[in-house]
């Protein structure tokens, strides 16, 4: 199981960017190869952690997919390089005066290295590089990475709740290849699932591209969804609203409930049905269902009816 970042660098959700990187360039000096004190490779392999989690936590784009998604279903989603595409770890280094270079040799690829005076080189920001052959560590024309593809799959509210696998069919040089894609649940539409190397091969040997996956939301017939949470409507009569009455409310696991209606009960009152709604992604919690009551007004009344009414109105109702 995918360890917690937040957990790693022993700060809060709701930590701020600040806190976040006081309590990465804390544990780097404790745990970076070149200081740490005791067994080297399980300081390393501290170190890995801890660098792995600051480069999602200080970008606030991959956080928001952390966030959203959980630890496990992240690491399924992006790669490594993913994961510090983009990530600058120059100035704290720079500033404990530590090398990066060892990010390059513990990850296999990334880091920049310091310059003179202990500055990094190229304006701080962690790159990436591939082996260069004889002549060692540096970096190396890339061959073009293939176009991404995208397509618009839909789906439907007890996929959302319990989770699929949708399996999409992609034309490539003729052929038809057969792509399965998981959804995890809580998955809401609109939202984009990545499938790497699954798109346009690269010109010239190069890597392909990748396939995003668009999730279209298919109508229900009861169900009305408002993020994770689900509404559904019930009429009753005016007479019922007036005395109270009780409704048999539908959910979506198929499950029957009566909902007792309390005297007086305005037109369009919402009543809640708690953790009936949709799973969220990180799997912990769920959506509320809402019952909207409406009042039905009576257009046709016969002569009986009209008449009780207007002995009611004599009476102040």
């Amino acid at each position: 199981m995918a360890e917690d970042y937040y957990q790693l660098l022993g700060v809060n959700r709701s930590a701020s960017p600040g806190e976040i990187k006081k309590a990465y360039r804390k544990l780097a000096l404790k745990y970076h190869p070149d200081k740490a004190k005791g067994d080297k490779r399980q300081a390393e392999e501290m170190f890995k952690k801890i660098s792995e989690a600051y480069a999602v936590l200080s970008n606030p784009e991959k956080r928001r997919e952390y966030d959203e998604f959980g630890s496990q279903v992240f690491k399924q989603k992006f790669t490594q390089e993913d994961i510090f595409k983009g990530s600058d770890f120059g100035d704290i280094f720079g500033d404990l005066g530590l090398s990066d270079s060892i990010l390059g040799r513990i990850f296999g690829g990334l880091g920049g290295g310091f310059g003179a005076g202990g500055r990094p080189r190229g304006g701080g920001r962690t790159r990436i590089f591939r082996y260069g052959g004889p002549e060692g560590f540096g970096p190396q024309p890339q061959p073009m990475r293939g176009n991404d593809l995208q397509m618009e799959v839909p789906i439907t509210l007890h996929e959302i709740a319990g989770g699929t696998e949708k399996i999409v069919a992609l034309s490539k040089d003729g052929q038809v290849e057969k792509v399965a894609v998981k959804v995890p649940p809580g998955t809401l539409p609109g939202k984009k699932l990545r499938i790497s190397g699954k798109g346009q091969p690269g010109p010239m040997g190069g890597p392909p591209g990748d396939l995003y996956i668009r999730l279209r939301e298919v109508e229900h017939p009861v169900f009305k969804r408002e993020g994770n949470d689900l509404y559904v409507d019930r009429h009753i009569r005016f007479t019922e609203a007036t005395l109270g009455t009780k409704v048999t409310i539908p959910t979506l696991d198929g499950k029957t409930m009566s909902l007792k209606v309390p005297p007086g009960t305005q037109s369009h009152t919402k009543m809640r049905l708690k953790n009936y709604g949709l799973p969220y992604a990180n799997g912990k919690t769920r959506g509320d269902q809402y019952v909207r009551i409406i009042v039905d007004t009576p257009e046709n009344l016969t002569k009986k009816q009209k008449a009780l009414l207007e002995e009611l109105t004599k009476e102040g109702i």
